[in-house]
C-alpha cells in the first residue's frame, strides 16, 4: 500500500489503529469511494453522490490517510492540515481545471497544496472558513469584542477556555493578536495567484522576520497566561464541554460554531479584527498504480456543491465554498449581517487572516521550542 511519505512509524500504527475497522468495512465492495470522516462533509451533498461512486465514512483522518493505498479509495476528504501530510507522489493532479478556474484566487495555494506557484493543483479546496472565538452567557465580554484574542485572557476565564490541540494555532493567536502574523497577498481581493515569497507570508515563514516575530518579548509571556487559562485543548469534541456550561470561551473553526448561532441564543461568536488562522476542506485523487485507471470525477455532483440550491445547504451547515465574493453574494444575502461577516469576513479583514502552510523540520523545531518554553 502506498502511504505518504512523510507520515512517521507511530502515525502509521496510529492510522492502522484507528482506521482499520472502518477500512476493513469496504474492502469487497466494488465501485470507486469517496473516503471521508465522518460529519466532515455536509450530508446535503454527500447524499446525491452519483453512482457508482459510494462514500465511505471513518472515524479519524489518520484512517483517510491509512486509504490513500486502497485501489477503491478514488477521492479523500481531507483537512489542509492532514492533506499536507501526504507527498506528492501519493496524489494525482485533482483535473476539474474549469471548476478549480472558477474559485477565488486565495484557494490557488491551498489547491497546490502550498507547493510552488505553476505546480499542479493537487487538492479541490470546497470549503474554508476562519477560526473563531466563541462565547457562552457572556455578553459583558462581548461587549468588549475590540479586545480581540485578549478576552481569552480575562481572570474571569481561567480553566474556562477551550483551546485548539494544536499548538501552531494556538501560537498563531498571539502572532494575531501582537500583530506579529504577517499578511497573506490580499486574499479574496481578486488578485491572480500567489507568489512564492507571497506563500511563505501565508504561514510557511521562513524568512528572518518571522523569526523575530517568534522572539518578541511580547509573545511568550501572552502565550503562558493563554494557556494558565485553559481548561481543555480539544477542537474535535469540545464544543460539548461548551454546551454544558464547562467551558464559557472557546476557540473552534466556523464551521462548527455557525450553524449552532441562530438557535442557541447563550451564544456569541467573534472575528478579531487582527484576524485569525484560516481552516480548509480539500478533496484528493489518490495516485493509481501501473496499469490502473482512475475513475472519472464526479463533475457535476463537484459543480453541484457551488451553486444553488445546495449552496445554501452548506452555508446552513457553516461550510463556505472558496467562491468570488459576487458569486456568494446572493446566497449571502439571505442570512443576519453579523453571521454573514463570519461566513464569509469582509475582505480587508479577510487579508488579515492566514493560511497554515507547512513547515519544514526546523521551522516546526522552533515552534515547538516556544510551546515547551510556555508552558504554564
Amino acid at each position: 500500500m502506498a502511504l505518504p511519505a512523510s507520515l512517521s512509524r507511530r502515525q502509521l500504527l496510529q492510522a492502522a489503529a484507528l482506521g482499520g475497522m472502518g477500512l476493513l468495512a469496504g474492502c469487497g465492495s466494488s465501485g470507486p469511494q469517496l473516503v471521508a470522516v465522518r460529519g466532515s462533509l455536509p450530508p446535503a451533498w454527500l447524499k446525491p453522490l452519483p453512482k457508482p461512486w459510494r462514500a465511505q465514512l471513518v472515524e479519524t483522518p489518520q484512517a483517510v490517510l491509512a486509504a490513500a493505498g486502497r485501489p477503491d479509495a478514488a477521492l479523500l476528504s481531507l483537512g489542509d492540515g492532514w492533506a499536507t501530510l501526504l507527498a506528492s507522489e501519493a496524489l494525482q493532479p485533482f483535473g476539474a481545471e474549469r471548476l478549480l478556474a472558477g474559485l477565488d484566487p486565495l484557494a490557488a495555494p491551498v489547491s497546490r497544496l502550498f507547493r510552488p506557484q505553476g505546480a499542479p493543483a493537487l487538492a479541490f479546496p470546497w470549503a474554508f472558513g476562519p477560526w473563531l472565538l466563541l462565547l457562552r452567557s457572556r455578553p459583558d465580554l462581548a461587549r468588549r469584542r475590540a479586545e480581540g484574542w485578549d478576552l481569552l485572557l480575562d481572570p474571569s476565564l481561567r480553566g474556562r477556555v477551550l483551546l485548539p490541540s494544536s499548538p501552531r494555532l494556538v501560537i498563531a493567536l498571539g502572532l494575531h493578536q501582537l500583530g506579529l502574523q504577517q499578511q497573506g497577498p490580499a486574499q479574496g481581493s481578486g488578485v491572480a495567484d500567489a507568489t512564492a515569497e507571497a506563500v511563505a507570508r501565508m504561514g510557511a515563514d521562513p524568512t528572518a522576520s518571522a523569526t523575530a516575530a517568534l522572539e518578541d518579548p511580547r509573545l511568550r509571556p501572552w502565550l503562558r497566561r493563554l494557556r494558565a487559562q485553559a481548561l481543555a485543548f480539544d477542537e474535535r469534541d469540545g464544543l460539548n464541554l461548551v454546551l454544558a456550561g464547562d467551558a464559557e470561551a472557546a476557540v473552534l473553526p466556523s464551521h462548527q460554531v455557525l450553524p449552532l448561532l441562530r438557535r442557541d441564543p447563550r451564544l456569541t461568536a467573534l472575528l478579531p479584527e487582527s484576524g485569525a488562522p484560516l481552516w480548509w476542506q480539500l478533496l484528493l485523487r489518490p495516485a493509481v498504480g501501473p496499469g490502473q485507471l482512475a475513475p472519472p470525477l464526479p463533475l457535476e455532483w463537484l459543480a453541484d456543491g457551488l451553486s444553488l440550491p445546495l449552496l445554501d445547504r452548506l452555508l446552513a451547515g457553516g461550510w463556505v465554498p472558496p467562491l468570488p465574493r459576487q458569486r456568494l453574494a446572493p446566497a449571502l444575502a439571505r442570512w443576519p449581517e453579523p453571521l454573514r461577516e463570519l461566513l464569509l469576513p469582509p475582505a480587508p479583514l479577510l487579508e488579515r487572516c492566514t493560511n497554515l502552510a507547512p513547515f519544514t523540520p526546523e521551522q516546526r523545531q522552533r515552534w515547538q521550542q516556544l510551546w515547551d518554553a510556555t508552558a504554564a
